[in-house]
């Protein structure tokens, strides 16, 4: 009777060990998705930001135009309130004189609209089902292409500014990492409209 338990648990044993083994050698979905991203990301100016900032979420991305889209969107947004915050915070703790403090001023309000128009987009994806599909994707275009052009103006608010050049610096340079995003995720935008 022993004997008959020992052999039933090693066909089990066995059993299992092979169902890993197979589950080891099939082909992962997370790649194929991984590739999608990647495929995707070279229509993008930022190809390598692309992938960098979107691989992260490959396995609600999966092959899914629409969820990359989406994701490329939230990301954008996610950086865009982090930069916009740290521009305020900024803004606070450095002793700006008035040359200084009209363009941190100035990009603090593009920030926010910046952000805004983003929010507007991400509500927008979430309803694209119905016979206005094109109407609504091309509302998100719009909001997109605003938020880039809110971005770009500020940093051209502080070409040539006299103000502390670490200041400018670090803040052009977070600036510009989300201009670099939202530049993707319109290229994804059009993609999937196209």
């Amino acid at each position: 009777m022993q004997s008959f338990s020992a052999i039933i648990i090693s066909l089990a044993f066995f059993s299992i060990a092979n169902s890993l083994a197979a589950r080891l050698l099939e082909p992962r979905r997370l790649g194929s998705s991984d590739d999608f991203i990647k495929t995707s990301c070279e229509v993008t100016r930022y190809p390598d930001l692309c992938y960098q900032s979107l691989s992260a979420y490959d396995s609600t991305i999966q092959d899914d135009p629409t969820q990359l889209a989406n994701a490329a969107l939230n990301v954008t947004l996610q950086s865009a309130e982090s930069t916009s915050n740290m521009v305020l915070n900024m803004s606070k703790a450095h002793n700006l004189r008035p040359k200084g403090a009209g363009p941190i001023r100035d990009c603090v309000e593009n920030m926010k609209d910046s952000v805004d128009e983003l929010q507007q987009s991400l509500v927008a994806m979430k309803d694209l089902e119905g016979p206005d599909f094109e109407i609504k994707m091309s509302n998100i275009q719009t909001w997109v292409s605003a938020a880039l052009t809110d971005e770009d103006t500020c940093m051209d608010g502080f070409e040539g500014n006299a103000m502390n050049g670490k200041v400018k610096d670090t803040i052009r340079s977070y600036i510009e990492r989300v201009a670099q995003l939202t530049s993707n995720a319109l290229a994804l935008i059009n993609k999937l409209v196209n």
